[in-house]
């Protein structure tokens, strides 16, 4: 059984647990960022299933992309109600996982789709719907509860596919520096490296302190741009979490 697959399970379980204790009024509220309602991130998540879904079914069936379909998608989206996005988007969630539970074995290692410039096998492919969904159920459940956190095992899972994301959204100021990070829960050793126009991430082992350590779930949402703040940092470490918050605005 796919790890990715169980923990988008469990993460489409936590969002429908938090949206149905919404209020009518709470849909059209500010999410995570403040500039995308509560509804607006829900269409995002349904609108990324259908999409993703209809990928997943052109792999399977050997089917080129139908121009436009991405637009249409978007605009049928669009077009919903505050309560019809949330609603339909739970309905998307839950038949993309079926759609993924659908597939044997034989037709996942067979599997080989292109998104802009990656090729991603299937476990990639589940691993992308991973991030965007857990992040964006946080995007949702942080507006209700504000010590809302990501669950450990979802955080180890993009914690291994995360280094893509780091080179890609990275900015670098133009200053040559290497950031160390320890994370825990689960326990890792990482350098966030700064060259003049670009940003590393590289698997490594510490020997002995680093510039910042946090949780591996902080540290994931502070790749996406969604750390505010860590508590009991000291001034150094704080100032190097400033430097990585500047490098990763989020997106």
């Amino acid at each position: 059984m796919s790890e990715r697959i169980e923990a988008l399970r469990a993460s489409a379980s936590h969002l429908r647990d938090i949206v149905t204790q919404l209020e009518s009024d709470q849909h059209t509220a500010p999410a995570y960022p403040s500039e995308w309602t509560v509804a607006d991130t829900m269409s995002h998540i349904g609108s990324g299933a259908v999409i993703l879904g209809q990928m997943l079914d052109n792999a399977m069936s050997g089917s080129n992309p139908t121009e436009g379909f991405n637009q249409s998608v978007w605009d049928a989206w669009n077009a919903k109600s505050p309560a019809e996005q949330i609603a339909d988007a739970l309905v998307a969630d839950q038949n993309f996982l079926d759609a993924l539970d659908a597939t044997s074995d034989e037709q996942r290692k067979k599997f080989q789709v292109s998104f802009g410039p990656m090729k991603l096998d299937f476990e990639r492919f589940v691993g992308m719907r991973l991030g965007e969904h857990v992040l964006h159920t946080w995007d949702v459940e942080v507006t209700m509860y504000p010590g809302a956190v990501l669950a450990v095992p979802a955080a180890g899972l993009l914690l291994e596919q995360i280094h893509f994301l780091v080179a890609r959204s990275g900015k670098s100021s133009g200053v040559v520096r290497t950031i160390s990070v320890r994370t825990h829960e689960p326990a890792r050793d990482f350098n966030v490296v700064f060259e003049e126009s670009s940003v590393e991430l590289v698997d490594t082992t510490h020997g002995g302190p680093v510039d910042v350590e946090l949780p591996g779930e902080a540290f994931v949402r502070l790749i996406y741009g969604r750390l505010d703040a860590v508590i009991g940092l000291d001034d150094g470490s704080e100032i190097h979490l400033e430097h990585l918050r500047q490098a990763f605005p989020g997106f």
